[in-house]
């Protein structure tokens, strides 16, 4: 088996991606304690650590070198992002990257998009909407990508002189309504079938990049929960031997493994051979978006009365557990996609089958 074909089965890491996962590891630890997470609450956003990440190369990464970027792989960007999800980092990663990556690929990024200075958004719901939309990063953005104009045939920058203002929410994200029409300016970045697919391939890359940050989450709740249940005591021994405790933990450490496998293959598939397994990026979103909150609900039940006080850590994964999830509507409208990918694949195999 060459080495090609064996990356495509096996996802373990390189020392070098090794070492990138320890370098974002060591600083989110340093800089992002959960008293940062609690404090950007009300905006949803950490500016300080925003400048922090930008200046270790965190937004440049995500960009080809041609342009001013490092040439990080989508498999790069999924490590920086499960580190993100460890620490519930209040900052817009994941949306500027991708629309980022979206607008370099249309022939119009910035260099202060490239340094991120100049924060992009993405409208990332799963299917085109008109009117007022909710965007993530709509409250901070300097600029929000969507799909407009006639049958949704444009990719369209939008810009406003006041930004829009935050909605609250349970994942406790910058989110904002976002209506088109209102924009001081529209800059049309492409139109037509090529621009359309670019469009799809960024709501990958943020399925993918969402999955991998909430598989970071849940391994941290799972952290969280294990540590409390080795110090608490009934009967004598630690609440952690008994199988009702002892059991949902492994059950988290599955989701942990199964979730970060299915992010890293399909960053892998979607970076090398995205029309070979176009399912992938929806299958690993729609599987963290419910195991997820699975997790996080039990990390809560675990710790008793102290899980469900605001001043627990396990309450703040939780609520973002299952608010990151509902950043792009309804995983369920992600899953009928995944649903229609596997029956159309199936279908040509058929037919080719048949004609063979």
């Amino acid at each position: 088996m060459d080495r090609y074909e064996l990356r495509r089965q096996d996802y373990s890491l390189t020392d070098d991606h090794k070492a990138l996962q320890d370098a974002y590891r060591q600083l989110l630890e340093t800089h992002c304690p959960i008293e940062t997470v609690w404090a950007a609450q009300e905006t949803g956003f950490d500016k300080s650590l925003w400048e922090r990440l930008c200046a270790t190369g965190a937004s440049s990464m995500a960009l080809g070198e041609d342009i001013g970027g490092d040439g990080a792989t989508l498999v790069d960007l999924a490590l920086v992002a499960e580190e993100l999800g460890r620490v519930l980092a209040p900052v817009p990663w994941i949306d500027h990257v991708c629309a980022a990556r979206l607008a370099a690929r249309l022939g119009a990024v910035e260099a202060e998009v490239v340094e991120g200075s100049r924060i992009l958004g993405l409208d990332v719901a799963p299917e085109p909407r008109t009117g007022a939309r909710l965007v993530p990063a709509g409250a901070i953005a300097d600029g929000l990508i969507v799909r407009d104009g006639k049958d949704f045939n444009d990719v369209t920058l939008l810009t406003f002189a006041t930004r829009p203002a935050r909605v609250p929410n349970l994942g406790q994200l910058p989110m904002a309504w976002v209506d088109p029409a209102a924009a001081d300016t529209r800059t049309v970045l492409g139109s037509g079938p090529e621009a359309i697919a670019a469009y799809a391939r960024a709501l990958d890359e943020w399925r993918v990049l969402t999955a991998a940050a909430l598989t970071g989450l849940v391994e941290q709740t799972m952290t969280i929960a294990a540590e409390f249940a080795k110090s608490r005591y009934t009967l004598g021994v630690p609440i952690s031997t008994l199988q009702a405790i002892s059991h949902p933990l492994a059950n988290m450490a599955i989701v942990v493994q199964g979730g970060r496998n299915l992010a890293r293959r399909a960053a892998w598939f979607l970076d090398n051979e995205p029309d070979e397994r176009p399912d992938l990026p929806g299958c690993a979103f729609v599987f963290m978006a419910e195991e997820a909150a699975k997790a996080a609900t039990m990390a809560v039940h675990i710790q008793g009365g102290l899980g469900v006080s605001v001043e627990a850590a396990a309450t703040a994964y939780l609520v973002r557990a299952r608010g990151w999830a509902l950043a792009g509507g309804d995983p369920g409208l992600t899953a009928k996609h995944v649903g229609r990918l596997v029956a159309e694949r199936e279908k040509a195999a058929a037919t080719a089958h048949q004609s063979a």
